[in-house]
């Protein structure tokens, strides 16, 4: 159990994973601390923390464990602000959606003091911001991807697994490098894709028509379209040769499906389809990856 968790970002997912911890009675209090006054108050005030910090290094003052949840581009103010702190014996996570960039960022702000980094990734979350939408059960039963560095103390390792674990997570380890690389594939590509076939269709004269006649089926496709633009934003620009990557191979794969179309074969086109959908068909969420560490 741990005396205090320091929350850096009181909205969603650092709201959440308080309320986790209060309810799994893993932490005795929660100090909680964001730019916005206001944010602070409603998190005081619905019970995601106990007291309110003025600055990030107050909230990670007596603090044995401390999230950061700010978005990626946040990251190296937010360390710039707390590395006095940062000392061997309490363990220092973020949530980030990209590992590569934060790691950098804490290599070169933290320096001796990493050891008590475990940058973290919980895959969970919502279309809507802030800690108004803090849920208790947002980690329960989703995966987290921990991105130890060979600096990263194994003690802090094991602390960061077991909280996550006693959340009901089932905690993941890989590198920086092929959480990116694999989350271009199977998040951050998928996003923009959304982002952009949502503008495609507002950008049509008949758009807002054709959106009055849509069903489940493009309901379920864009249902990320809605994500924070802040956050989107950041993930999108801080992970981008990845995602660049990503989106050239589909680029190949649409261009497939065009040349078959174009020609009218429909044996091919019936091929291409069926590959997708044999392979969709078999796919399970939260299947292990043979890749992760």
């Amino acid at each position: 159990m741990f005396n205090q968790l320091g929350v850096i970002g009181c909205g969603l997912m650092g709201g959440s994973f308080a309320l986790a911890l209060k309810r799994a009675g893993l932490v005795q209090r929660v100090v909680g601390y964001s730019k916005s006054p206001s944010t602070v108050e409603r998190a005081r005030r619905m019970g995601v923390i106990d007291i309110a910090a003025e600055s990030a290094l107050l909230a990670v003052s007596g603090s044995d464990i401390v999230l950061i949840a700010v978005p990626v581009a946040a990251s190296e103010a937010t360390f710039k602000a707390i590395r006095h702190m940062v000392e061997p014996g309490t363990l220092f996570m973020d949530v980030g959606s990209t590992k590569r960039d934060v790691v950098d960022v804490a290599r070169r702000v933290l320096k001796e003091r990493i050891g008590s980094f475990v940058p973290a990734h919980p895959i969970a979350g919502k279309e809507v911001a802030g800690v108004e939408h803090a849920d208790v059960q947002l980690y329960q039963g989703k995966q987290v991807i921990l991105t130890p560095l060979p600096q990263t103390d194994p003690v802090m390792v094991q602390k960061a697994t077991d909280v996550w674990a006693a959340i009901g997570c089932q905690v993941l380890r890989m590198t920086p490098e092929n959480h990116d690389t694999a989350f271009a594939a199977v998040s951050h590509l998928p996003h923009l894709l959304a982002f952009a076939y949502f503008n495609a269709m507002l950008s049509q004269p008949a758009g807002r028509e054709f959106l009055s006649l849509a069903g489940p089926g493009f309901r379920d496709f864009t249902r990320i379209a809605a994500g924070d633009p802040n956050v989107w934003r950041d993930i999108l620009l801080s992970n981008r040769e990845e995602i660049l990557k990503q989106s050239q191979r589909l680029r190949h794969a649409l261009d497939a499906f065009e040349v078959v179309m174009r020609s009218g074969n429909t044996e091919a086109l019936e091929d291409l389809i069926r590959t997708a959908s044999d392979g969709r068909a078999g796919w399970q969420m939260n299947a292990r990856p043979a890749t992760a560490r």
